[in-house]
């Protein structure tokens, strides 16, 4: 399936094999923030949520670029419909989108990272880049300051290596920011696609349901209270055990064989 209109024109949408990948296709632009591609995206992320046959969500760019953040050129235009104007509310929207997907999902960072592009490494579940990446929260060099994506990278980032990264607005190596909390992994970058086909694997392993709930108590139980937590998690663990998906697993482990929602031969 190629990237539609309802998908902003410049975000490739494939389903394949139970894997959505949503590709920012603008390398002539360095993929930039814009509202096609931020509206794209989130428009892409709502069909894999609402897709039965999707389990897994890869999230990638084209070229040498996996996002190079906010369009600086229509930010400086004077147009109400620019970054400057609607931009950071619109990226706000599709980070939440981003963390509250209801299946994993995964960065797939092929390319250089810079800006506003870091709130997407940070925001997803899980994050692979080639060694050939170079990241840089480069707003500060020019003079303004990473607001919205701090919300996501601080969660991640050391809070040492936050200071450093953020101030300097260094151009780094993937390394570095593995290094610093912000990536799952780095390999070389003929190794990218079979480092992320054997995650998605991985996941394919778990049930759909289980991963939702596993998903979001890693949203919500750091921000409760012990007593508050305990009790939530006490009844979503009951409910998950009388679930239909967990009689099946269960059975499926007992009887060593491949739940229902594995993939044919594996378990």
């Amino acid at each position: 399936m190629t990237a539609s209109d309802a998908t902003g024109g410049v975000i490739g949408y494939d389903v394949a094999a139970g894997v959505a990948t949503l590709t920012i296709n603008n390398p002539e632009r360095r993929n930039v923030l814009d509202a096609g591609s931020i509206a794209g995206l989130r428009q892409g992320l709502a069909d894999a949520a609402g897709d039965d046959a999707v389990r897994v969500v890869v999230l990638t760019g084209s070229g040498n670029t996996f996002c190079a953040g906010a369009d600086l050129a229509g930010a400086t235009s004077g147009d109400a419909a620019s970054f400057a104007g609607s931009g950071p509310r619109a990226l706000v929207a599709l980070l939440e989108d981003l963390l509250d997907h209801p299946k994993p999902t995964i960065a797939k960072v092929q390319g250089h990272v810079a800006g506003g592009g870091n709130g997407l490494v940070a925001a997803c579940d899980l994050a692979v880049a080639a060694d050939t990446a170079k990241f840089a929260f480069s707003e500060v060099r020019v003079g303004v300051a990473p607001a919205v994506i701090s919300v996501v990278c601080l969660a991640r980032l050391n809070r040492g290596d936050a200071y450093e990264l953020l101030l300097t607005g260094e151009r780094v190596s993937a390394e570095r920011v593995r290094a610093a909390g912000m990536l799952t992994r780095v390999v070389e970058a003929d190794a990218l696609d079979a480092e992320v086909a054997g995650l998605v694997g991985q996941l394919a392993l778990g049930g759909p349901t289980a991963l939702a709930a596993t998903k979001e108590l890693l949203r919500r139980v750091p921000t409760m209270s012990r007593t508050e937590a305990f009790g939530w998690t006490a009844d979503l663990s009951g409910s998950l055990f009388a679930s239909d998906e967990a009689r099946a697993g269960m059975t499926a482990f007992l009887t060593r064989t491949a739940p229902p929602w594995a993939p044919a031969g594996e378990h």
